[in-house]
């Protein structure tokens, strides 16, 4: 019994065992299995967090590329602005310097004049190409151009002239009282009945206020005007026995005459040399760059600086004439002005010939003067008087 038992159990213990091994072969294939699928999701998880890095790097380097090149454009920008930059002032250094040469080069003459003796010619275009006077010319240019100027203006109206009616220095004199406010044109048109009346400051000082307002009434401000009148012939009458002083320093002493008026009265009646400031001498010697002063006596002052002291009388009145026949305030004329060439300022009226050609005034646009009794060299028509009168 026991030998068989034995025996038995003999032969189950192979069995189990071979049972135990391969339990235990197939628990090892599952750790086995485990063990891989972990590996596995451990080396997919280390895959894509390389990869994310790797992305991210990638993005980073994209970024500092593109940066780097926005970085090369702006630099490039940079130095192409410095370079325009740097051309633009040699440009100009060029260009002044051409234009200091030719102000010191004696300008040709405009094929633009007036003939002396031709009423109603008005200058073509000049066909010179305009140098501009630059912010930067020096005294000397300035200088020479503005004398160069004053030649041409001397070629273009070789008849100009005080355009105020008058006889002797006291007519003159108030003449030029009465002018202030109003058109020569309008004064010569009312003289003839005032100095019909009062031929003397001795005739003036006694006149009626009232009659001598009415006189004058024409010329506007009429009242204020007498009282000047009457003042100045008073202290002719008192004080210079009965004569107009020849001085400066006497006639800004009577009623009513300040620098300007004696400075006409100086050149035109007695040959002393004057310049005289009025409306459109201020405005045009500013428009040719010849000064930025605006106060008549500091204008005065700094052309005085420019000219000599013989040309002062003669270059106020062509200056004077141009201001009225071409270099109109509102709209020049610069499509017909003779001395295009050497002003700064052309281009700021009517460029075309022929549209300028219908904005000249009096001689030059063949219309009657101011005076009704102009010089014999005047080309132009003389003025008709005042109707009624």
């Amino acid at each position: 019994m026991s030998a068989g038992r034995d025996s038995a159990v003999g032969e189950q213990a192979p069995a189990e065992a071979a049972k135990a091994v391969k339990s235990g072969e197939k628990v090892h294939k599952a750790t086995t299995r485990k063990k891989s699928a972990a590996t596995a999701a451990t080396g997919t998880s280390a895959a894509k967090k390389t990869t994310g890095k790797t992305a991210a790097a990638k993005t980073a380097a994209a970024k500092t590329a593109a940066a780097k090149k926005t970085a090369a454009k702006k630099t490039a920008a940079a130095k192409s602005a410095a370079k325009k930059t740097t051309a633009k002032k040699v440009t100009a250094g060029g260009t002044a310097a051409k234009k200091t040469a030719a102000s010191k080069t004696p300008a040709k003459k405009s094929a633009a004049k007036v003939p002396a003796k031709t009423a109603g010619a008005a200058p073509a275009k000049a066909t010179a190409a305009p140098t501009r006077a630059l912010k930067d010319e020096s005294r000397t240019a300035m200088v020479r151009r503005a004398r160069r100027m004053n030649r041409e203006l001397a070629e273009v109206y070789p008849y100009a002239h005080p355009e105020l009616d008058f006889r002797n220095s006291f007519e003159l004199l108030c003449a030029t009282v009465l002018s202030a406010q109003t058109t020569d044109l309008r004064v010569n048109q009312t003289t003839p009945a005032l100095f019909a009346a009062y031929p003397t400051p001795e005739d003036m000082a006694a006149a009626d206020p009232e009659r001598l307002e009415e006189l004058i009434r024409p010329t506007g401000f009429f009242r204020a005007k007498a009282k000047s009148l009457l003042g100045l012939s008073t202290a002719l009458r008192d004080r210079f026995d009965g004569e107009v002083p020849g001085r400066l320093e006497d006639l800004v002493t009577l009623p009513g005459v300040g620098r300007k008026t004696a400075n006409v009265v100086l050149g035109n009646a007695f040959g002393v040399p004057g310049i005289t400031v009025d409306t459109h001498f201020g405005r045009l010697v500013r428009r040719f760059g010849w000064t930025e002063q605006t106060d008549p006596e500091k204008v005065e002052a700094e052309i005085a600086e420019i000219f000599p002291k013989s040309e002062w009388t003669m270059l106020s009145h062509r200056v004077v004439f141009h201001g009225r026949r071409v270099c109109h305030s509102r709209k020049p004329a610069c499509g017909a002005c003779p001395i295009t060439h050497d002003c700064p300022s052309y281009g700021e009226g009517e460029l075309d010939p022929e549209k300028a050609k219908k904005l000249l005034k009096y001689e030059m646009g063949g219309q009657p003067g101011q005076r009704l009794r102009p010089p014999a060299d005047y080309p132009g028509q003389p003025a008709p008087p005042l109707a009624g009168r």
